[in-house]
């Protein structure tokens, strides 16, 4: 497997529009991004590619990095910047299946393919296609299962994906806290490479209206609000994973610049080979 980090921004992105602080100047002085998060995941043995969460920043990502147009997409959630990349499909792709949860969400009374399905219906492009938590589907190649995460108030999946031939195994957190159920745990564990959501680093919280939660034994928090790891809670869990490697994304422009672009915080355009 080759999975090049298309994006590893939140809903903002590195740098932000209209955003002079500290960690976006830097950014740009760097020469380096965070975009709306999109992995893409390429199996060397069959020539198919995997996407995984369609960036609002599609084509721009695809036209940098000169990766090839899926063959299949899978979507974690309905947050825009995971989903509204599709609509790039139109003149580029044809007939595509994007896989998607199929249970449904108590907030929405639809599930995620479903809400795909009600969203994108003038897309011949695109075939929403069901797939049932920790159910593994064939695709590309690749063994995918959708793992459930902890993103309140929608549904959310972590994703863990395996070469049935190489054995080479990739795990995304998807967006979530830090209390993860334990049998997704279970389905996430023993990656090569992990791909964590930290949002912020834990200091932070002290600014979310409702400050942290799932916190360790030394009072740090793992989870920035309700919804997403810190980055601290993020290396807790890789470590409780035993993930071979780690990269951390979805992560916010507000990292205190000395920061931001520490290791192992990724940015656009990282390259993997599994």
């Amino acid at each position: 497997m080759e999975i090049t980090l298309l994006g590893t921004g939140d809903t903002t992105g590195t740098p932000t529009v209209g955003c002079d602080c500290d960690t976006c100047e830097r950014s740009r002085q760097l020469g380096v991004e965070r975009t709306r998060f999109s992995v893409h995941v390429r199996n060397e043995r069959t020539g198919e590619s995997l996407l995984i969460d369609a960036s609002p920043d599609f084509r721009y990502q695809f036209l940098r990095e000169g990766v090839d147009l899926p063959d299949a997409v899978l979507i974690s959630h309905v947050h825009f910047d995971h989903l509204d990349g599709l609509g790039n499909a139109y003149r580029l792709l044809d007939g595509v299946p994007v896989y998607a949860a199929d249970e449904t969400d108590p907030q929405t009374g639809e599930s995620v393919v479903e809400t795909i399905e009600r969203k994108y219906s003038y897309l011949d492009a695109v075939e929403p296609r069901p797939a049932t938590p920790f159910e593994t589907i064939r695709t590309c190649g690749l063994d995918v299962t959708l793992v459930p995460v902890d993103h309140p108030p929608l549904v959310c999946y972590g994703v863990a994906i395996e070469d049935p031939e190489t054995g080479a195994t990739l795990s995304l957190s998807g967006d979530t806290s830090y209390d993860i159920p334990e049998r997704s745990r279970d389905a996430l564990a023993d990656p090569d490479l992990f791909l964590a959501d930290a949002i912020v680093p834990a200091s932070l919280c002290d600014h979310h209206p409702i400050g942290g939660a799932d916190h360790d034994d030394d009072g740090v928090p793992r989870t920035f609000g309700t919804k997403h790891m810190t980055r601290e809670g993020a290396l807790d869990l890789a470590d409780e994973l035993d993930a071979d490697e780690t990269r951390l994304v979805h992560l916010a422009h507000f990292y205190p610049v000395e920061e931001a672009f520490e290791e192992p915080l990724a940015v656009d355009g990282e390259r993997y080979e599994l």
